[in-house]
């Protein structure tokens, strides 16, 4: 990675590659992006879930209200009103009001802990979830976390005999492309497979479209934000930020995404995950050696600062909203130039 060659797209490299694609495979993508499934995050409202009284039921509303087919959560989401902390009845009237809606729910924990994914697994089934994310956040050397997330995701299939979900591995800001494959592909369950972070892979030391490249086979889902990636100790770290304003190339790693897949789209759900100020150093460095450490680290949390929390949280909500208008803008350019072969105006 060079420090003084930016990452971000240009105009002509995205579509480029549109312009380039045969006429059958651009009305493909056409079609696939103007029905792209763009599921709500509760991570855009961490805050408010947080500090701010915003409870799950809540989200449910938000993406009905925008017209999106479903949800994605975290299970300590809404702190003691989480999935985590409902009773039976609690998570059976989550699922019911999600059903009421026509939501599709998918259920998040940031651990592969054999305790951890049994007890997701069981929150997931008892809200009708269609899908899990999980990652590992162990300490250790890199050979230990792999064998260690191998062994526990292996136990998957036993949690989950009937099939009901399907899983994915997320990268995380601490293994690379070549480790989640490594993983994945050693685990072998057919339902288990990657969701792709826009920025993750930053702080392993990778860019995002030659993660995507080397993760696609396993890709399922995805979360879309933007960050600027910030030079940390050798390595890179990244900062999130508002959609459009930093440094990812988003439009062309939303046609890589969109095209997966020949006969059905292969991405399930684009998660909108906006992040505006949550900071990840650098976990991965050029010089490491060949089995590096991996510090104890806790999960994502972003911090609100220290001016008007009524502010930061309101902030938050209008960054959600805008997330929704320029994704499905992007959307729509990726759509118009593959129908026309020129720029939206």
């Amino acid at each position: 990675m060079n420090l003084t060659s930016p990452i971000a797209e240009t105009a002509g490299d995205w579509q480029a590659r549109v312009r380039g694609l045969p006429a059958e495979v651009r009305t493909r993508l056409a079609a696939r992006a103007r029905t792209a499934p763009l599921f709500a995050h509760a991570y855009a409202f961490h805050l408010n879930f947080r500090f701010g009284g915003m409870v799950p039921a809540g989200l449910l509303d938000w993406a009905a209200a925008r017209g999106l087919p479903g949800v994605k959560i975290h299970v300590e989401d809404g702190e003691g009103h989480s999935l985590n902390a409902m009773s039976p009845d609690q998570l059976a009237a989550f699922a019911a009001r999600a059903r009421d809606l026509g939501l599709e729910v998918h259920v998040e924990t940031s651990s592969t802990e054999a305790r951890e994914l049994a007890a997701t697994v069981a929150i997931s089934h008892a809200v009708g979830a269609t899908s899990m994310r999980c990652y590992p956040r162990y300490e250790g050397r890199v050979s230990e976390i792999i064998a260690r997330t191998i062994a526990d995701l292996r136990g998957l299939a036993a949690l989950d005999p009937h099939g009901r979900l399907t899983f994915t591995l997320e990268q995380h800001e601490d293994l690379t492309s070549d480790e989640l494959v490594r993983i994945v592909e050693a685990v072998g369950n057919p339902r288990l497979g990657l969701l792709f972070d826009f920025g993750n892979m930053i702080n392993a030391g990778e860019m995002p479209l030659a993660a995507l490249a080397r993760q696609a086979q396993w890709l399922t889902e995805a979360h879309v934000k933007d960050c600027l990636v910030v030079a940390d100790r050798g390595g890179w770290a990244h900062r999130a930020c508002l959609s459009d304003e930093g440094q990812l190339p988003m439009r062309a790693l939303l046609v890589e995404l969109l095209l997966l897949g020949a006969d059905a789209p292969r991405i399930r759900a684009f998660g909108l995950e906006e992040e505006e100020d949550y900071f990840a150093p650098a976990l991965r460095f050029p010089d490491e050696v060949s089995d590096p450490f991996i510090p104890a680290r806790s999960a994502s949390f972003t911090d609100p600062g220290d001016g008007d929390l009524t502010y930061r949280l309101r902030r938050e909500q209008v960054a959600a909203e805008r997330q929704l208008v320029v994704v499905r803008g992007m959307l729509d350019e990726i759509a118009h130039l593959a129908e026309n072969g020129e720029p939206k105006p």
